[in-house]
């Protein structure tokens, strides 16, 4: 029976060429199923696996079926001050089911007093597959099968999906590189030369594919630029525009100089403030005249 079913699943990333991080999958997990999506860092392999358990939004295509997570770094890792105890009975608080189920949980050696901080990379993913496990899935998703942990861990850690997928429950997983025996699905990534080196290997990849591309890119955009830069007026316009404003600006520098005229004529006001003063002189003389007459008389 079908517990997860990808149709034309794909994701668009943000680089215009490339602008597929995967598309067009095709894929059908069965209970029971252990998939496998094989690329190098930097493929894409987290955001597929995240996609197929219905964690990441489509770009294309659909998914059915929801996988609980175990451990992805970033995003289900362990909380550093928690103990494994701790994370056990937090978990069955958000399932709404009692913290005394935690004495009861198999917890594969790990030791329940040991802090979030304290756990290796091996430790880490088993914490991640008894935290999913509470929530009784029908698929688990799991991030690097591989990273950091050596033979004998990978090994160990294989045994114990192997038993989830003996008692039906799925797993998809990311790894570098596996074995496709031991697997029951191989989702690829990196095959094709184009996108997943782009992620991989983004320094040199501009070295050798972008180069023949960006060229004629580069030569046919100048060329139009140029050719608007040189038939284009405006240029010359706002040079005529300032030549004016410069001739504006001469205008006004003469106009203060009036400005000491208007200082001369009070001179003229102060002039016919002198003239009643030879009125005033006047006057006596006519006050002299009229005295002569009265002498006369």
């Amino acid at each position: 029976m079908p517990v997860l079913i990808a149709r034309g699943a794909g994701v668009r990333r943000r680089r215009r060429r490339d602008p597929w991080l995967f598309q067009g999958l095709d894929v059908t997990v069965e209970a029971g199923d252990l998939v496998a999506v094989v690329g190098p860092p930097g493929s894409g392999r987290t955001t597929t696996l995240l996609a197929l358990a219905g964690r990441f939004r489509l770009s294309a295509g659909s998914v059915e079926g929801r996988a609980s997570l175990g451990y992805v770094p970033d995003v289900s890792g362990p909380e550093s001050v928690f103990t494994v105890t701790e994370h056990v009975r937090e978990r069955l608080m958000l399932l709404g089911r009692s913290r005394s189920e935690a004495a009861r949980v198999e917890l594969h050696g790990l030791e329940p007093d040991k802090r979030g901080q304290d756990l290796s990379p091996y430790e880490k993913q088993v914490l991640g597959l008894v935290l999913a496990e509470l929530s009784r899935p029908s698929v688990i998703a799991l991030d690097g099968y591989d990273d950091g942990l050596d033979t004998r861990e990978r090994a160990a850690l294989l045994q114990l999906i192997t038993e989830l997928t003996a008692r039906g429950v799925a797993v998809v997983l990311t790894v570098r590189e596996i074995d496709p025996s031991l697997v029951t699905t191989v989702i690829r990534l990196g095959e094709d030369p184009g996108p997943p080196p782009d992620d991989s290997d983004p320094g040199a990849v501009p070295a050798v594919t972008p180069e023949p591309d960006a060229e004629p890119e580069s030569e046919a955009e100048p060329e139009p630029d140029t050719e608007y830069t040189f038939s284009a007026d405006p240029e010359p316009e706002p040079e005529l525009d300032v030549e004016p404003k410069l001739d504006a600006q001469p205008q006004p520098q003469p106009q203060p100089q009036p400005q000491p005229e208007p200082a001369a004529e009070p001179k003229p006001d102060a002039v016919p403030e002198v003239e009643p003063k030879s009125e005033a002189a006047a006057a006596p003389q006519k006050a002299d005249g009229t005295s002569a007459e009265e002498a006369q008389r």
